[in-house]
């Protein structure tokens, strides 16, 4: 039997897309369907899967350049001006640590490198980019490193802004916050290169923090 050309042309895009659809047999996802979001939703949030924390890469600390973008000093913020630490050497504090996800996934940081929710990178304020750090959740003893990439939280309570997945590993994710002890890991023979001027991606964290409904990750 002879099919007409519209019906012939469908079966074979039907069979494209099952051919798409289907996953390799030794695909080993690193995220699982999860609850969906609301139509519409632009607020910040985590994404439409659930992480299997399992699979998520360490980070692995060693010395590098700094960034040619996003250590230029000082910088101003929401009308608050910042001073770009000359070494992360010694530093060490207590606070309160957030997260950002799907609202800034893909976007560049204030280094110039993408920012992957999936990743365990963070942003922080001051502390030259990059700069590794140990994160210790202080109500649940979790501890993990992450490298500091980006800039913010300008949110006058919070001292590092943490991807999803390093939300998720501490055990915050659900919370939205958490207080935390931020630890620097620096080397004897830091890697230095001159500094230009930022880029300033660091506006797309200012969006979240001058729109209130922006993050609902980082509570009111």
């Amino acid at each position: 039997m002879t099919l007409p050309g519209r019906w012939l042309a469908a079966i074979v895009l039907l069979g494209l897309l099952a051919g798409c659809a289907t996953p390799g047999r030794d695909a080993e996802p690193l995220t699982a369907p999860g609850p969906a979001k609301p139509p519409g939703t632009i607020v910040d949030g985590p994404p439409d899967v659930a992480l299997d924390v399992s699979r998520i890469r360490p980070i692995v600390p060693g010395p590098e350049p700094r960034s040619s973008h996003g250590n230029h000093s000082p910088y101003t913020v929401l009308g608050e001006t910042y001073y770009v630490k000359h070494s992360a050497d010694g530093y060490v504090s207590r606070g309160i640590a957030s997260w950002y996800g799907t609202k800034f996934h893909g976007r560049l940081t204030s280094s110039g490198e993408p920012y992957d929710m999936f990743q365990l990178t963070a942003a922080h304020r001051t502390l030259p980019l990059p700069t590794f750090a140990e994160v210790r959740n202080l109500d649940n003893g979790r501890s993990i490193i992450v490298r500091i990439n980006d800039r913010g939280p300008f949110h006058p309570d919070r001292v590092i802004d943490l991807s999803w997945a390093a939300a998720v590993k501490l055990g915050i994710e659900q919370a939205g916050t958490g207080p935390v002890e931020v630890r620097a890991i620096t080397f004897d023979d830091p890697i230095t290169e001159q500094v230009r001027p930022a880029r300033f991606p660091v506006l797309l964290q200012v969006g979240a923090f001058s729109d209130p409904r922006a993050r609902r990750a980082h509570g009111p």
